[in-house]
Protein backbone atom coordinates (compact mmCIF):
# COMPACT_ATOMS: atom_id res chain seq x y z
CA UNK A 1 0.00 0.00 0.00
CA UNK A 2 1.24 3.49 -0.77
CA UNK A 3 1.93 5.83 1.95
CA UNK A 4 -0.38 9.03 2.61
CA UNK A 5 0.47 11.74 0.55
CA UNK A 6 1.76 14.58 3.54
CA UNK A 7 1.60 18.28 4.28
CA UNK A 8 4.27 17.20 7.15
CA UNK A 9 8.52 18.00 5.96
CA UNK A 10 9.47 14.23 5.83
CA UNK A 11 12.58 14.88 7.31
CA UNK A 12 14.41 17.49 9.10
CA UNK A 13 15.07 20.82 6.62
CA UNK A 14 12.85 18.78 4.00
CA UNK A 15 10.40 20.82 1.79
CA UNK A 16 6.54 20.80 2.83
CA UNK A 17 3.73 20.85 0.62
CA UNK A 18 2.64 24.39 -0.26
CA UNK A 19 7.13 25.51 -0.09
CA UNK A 20 8.51 26.14 -3.50
CA UNK A 21 10.81 23.08 -4.58
CA UNK A 22 14.21 23.71 -3.82
CA UNK A 23 16.44 24.57 -7.55
CA UNK A 24 18.59 21.73 -8.71
CA UNK A 25 20.34 21.48 -12.29
CA UNK A 26 22.06 17.95 -12.64
CA UNK A 27 23.71 15.72 -15.74
CA UNK A 28 21.06 13.33 -16.58
CA UNK A 29 20.87 10.04 -18.65
CA UNK A 30 22.39 10.16 -21.98
CA UNK A 31 23.93 13.48 -21.97
CA UNK A 32 21.21 15.33 -20.54
CA UNK A 33 20.55 18.03 -17.95
CA UNK A 34 17.50 18.41 -15.61
CA UNK A 35 16.68 21.46 -13.65
CA UNK A 36 13.92 23.11 -11.91
CA UNK A 37 13.93 26.20 -13.92
CA UNK A 38 13.40 23.75 -17.12
CA UNK A 39 10.68 22.21 -15.60
CA UNK A 40 9.00 25.42 -14.69
CA UNK A 41 5.62 25.90 -16.12
CA UNK A 42 4.42 22.84 -16.25
CA UNK A 43 3.64 20.72 -13.33
CA UNK A 44 6.51 17.75 -12.88
CA UNK A 45 7.19 14.55 -10.93
CA UNK A 46 10.78 14.11 -9.07
CA UNK A 47 10.99 10.93 -7.09
CA UNK A 48 14.12 9.93 -5.55
CA UNK A 49 15.82 6.62 -5.60
CA UNK A 50 17.96 5.05 -3.25
CA UNK A 51 20.22 2.65 -6.23
CA UNK A 52 19.87 2.15 -9.47
CA UNK A 53 19.38 -1.53 -10.85
CA UNK A 54 18.05 -3.10 -7.25
CA UNK A 55 14.57 -4.83 -7.17
CA UNK A 56 12.49 -2.14 -5.86
CA UNK A 57 13.85 0.79 -7.90
CA UNK A 58 13.69 -1.27 -10.83
CA UNK A 59 10.09 -1.68 -10.31
CA UNK A 60 9.37 1.60 -9.74
CA UNK A 61 11.47 3.08 -12.40
CA UNK A 62 9.58 0.24 -15.19
CA UNK A 63 6.34 1.53 -13.02
CA UNK A 64 6.74 5.05 -13.90
CA UNK A 65 8.10 4.39 -17.23
CA UNK A 66 5.01 2.60 -17.91
CA UNK A 67 2.73 5.55 -17.09
CA UNK A 68 4.82 8.02 -19.41
CA UNK A 69 1.96 7.71 -21.58
CA UNK A 70 -1.05 8.52 -19.24
CA UNK A 71 1.74 11.35 -17.70
CA UNK A 72 2.29 12.63 -20.93
CA UNK A 73 -1.06 13.30 -21.82
CA UNK A 74 -1.38 15.50 -19.22
CA UNK A 75 1.86 17.10 -19.81
CA UNK A 76 3.87 16.08 -16.60
CA UNK A 77 7.16 15.26 -17.10
CA UNK A 78 8.72 12.43 -14.12
CA UNK A 79 12.18 12.87 -13.04
CA UNK A 80 14.68 10.30 -11.12
CA UNK A 81 17.40 11.68 -8.95
CA UNK A 82 19.61 9.06 -7.16
CA UNK A 83 23.23 9.56 -6.10
CA UNK A 84 24.50 6.80 -8.43
CA UNK A 85 27.30 7.63 -10.71
CA UNK A 86 26.48 8.48 -14.29
CA UNK A 87 27.98 5.15 -15.74
CA UNK A 88 25.17 3.11 -13.15
CA UNK A 89 22.37 5.36 -14.04
CA UNK A 90 22.64 4.82 -17.76
CA UNK A 91 23.57 1.12 -17.68
CA UNK A 92 20.44 0.77 -15.87
CA UNK A 93 18.17 3.22 -18.05
CA UNK A 94 19.37 1.01 -21.04
CA UNK A 95 18.85 -2.05 -19.58
CA UNK A 96 15.04 -1.55 -18.89
CA UNK A 97 14.39 0.97 -21.37
CA UNK A 98 13.90 4.13 -19.04
CA UNK A 99 13.21 7.31 -21.55
CA UNK A 100 12.72 9.61 -18.79
CA UNK A 101 15.45 11.53 -17.12
CA UNK A 102 17.26 9.80 -14.39
CA UNK A 103 19.46 12.53 -12.42
CA UNK A 104 22.74 12.16 -10.79
CA UNK A 105 23.82 13.91 -7.37
CA UNK A 106 26.50 12.26 -6.40
CA UNK A 107 27.51 15.58 -4.47
CA UNK A 108 24.22 14.98 -2.85
CA UNK A 109 23.23 18.59 -2.61
CA UNK A 110 19.97 18.26 -3.75
CA UNK A 111 19.05 15.43 -1.91
CA UNK A 112 20.21 17.33 0.96
CA UNK A 113 18.19 20.25 -0.17
CA UNK A 114 14.51 17.90 0.12
CA UNK A 115 15.41 16.30 3.01
CA UNK A 116 15.70 12.55 1.39
CA UNK A 117 19.57 11.99 2.38
CA UNK A 118 18.85 10.44 5.80
CA UNK A 119 20.15 8.40 8.21
CA UNK A 120 18.97 4.56 7.62
CA UNK A 121 19.04 1.32 9.49
CA UNK A 122 19.47 -2.36 8.48
CA UNK A 123 20.54 -5.43 10.86
CA UNK A 124 21.19 -2.98 13.44
CA UNK A 125 23.46 -1.27 11.20
CA UNK A 126 23.49 2.82 10.68
CA UNK A 127 24.55 4.09 7.27
CA UNK A 128 23.11 7.19 5.69
CA UNK A 129 21.36 6.91 2.45
CA UNK A 130 18.25 7.98 -0.04
CA UNK A 131 14.54 8.08 1.51
CA UNK A 132 12.61 6.45 -1.36
CA UNK A 133 10.16 9.82 -1.50
CA UNK A 134 8.27 11.20 -4.61
CA UNK A 135 7.20 14.79 -4.95
CA UNK A 136 4.78 16.66 -6.94
CA UNK A 137 5.10 19.80 -8.12
CA UNK A 138 2.52 22.72 -9.46
CA UNK A 139 3.49 24.63 -12.78
CA UNK A 140 4.88 27.50 -10.25
CA UNK A 141 7.18 25.40 -8.68
CA UNK A 142 5.56 24.39 -5.44
CA UNK A 143 5.44 21.20 -3.79
CA UNK A 144 1.74 20.07 -4.01
CA UNK A 145 2.07 16.43 -2.74
CA UNK A 146 4.39 14.61 -1.05
CA UNK A 147 4.71 10.45 -0.55
CA UNK A 148 7.47 9.33 2.06
CA UNK A 149 9.29 6.05 2.29
CA UNK A 150 7.51 4.97 -0.66
CA UNK A 151 6.02 1.46 -1.27
CA UNK A 152 6.58 0.31 -4.85
CA UNK A 153 3.37 -1.31 -5.97
CA UNK A 154 0.63 1.00 -7.31
CA UNK A 155 2.78 3.95 -6.14
CA UNK A 156 3.15 5.19 -10.20
CA UNK A 157 -0.71 5.48 -10.49
CA UNK A 158 -1.68 6.84 -7.54
CA UNK A 159 1.02 10.08 -8.82
CA UNK A 160 -1.28 9.95 -12.32
CA UNK A 161 -4.21 10.03 -10.56
CA UNK A 162 -2.73 13.21 -8.64
CA UNK A 163 -0.73 14.69 -11.31
CA UNK A 164 -3.91 14.47 -13.47
CA UNK A 165 -5.63 17.38 -11.24
CA UNK A 166 -2.51 19.71 -11.93
CA UNK A 167 -2.60 19.24 -15.32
Amino acid sequence: MTPTPTSEKPADGAVAVGSPAPAFDLPASFGRRVSSASLHGRPWVLYFYPKADTSGCTKEACEFQGSLAALGAASVPVVGISRDPMNAIEAFARKFGLEFPLATDEAGETLDAYGVWVEKSMYGRKYMGIERTTLLVDAQGRVTRIWNKVKVPGHAAEVIKAAGSLA
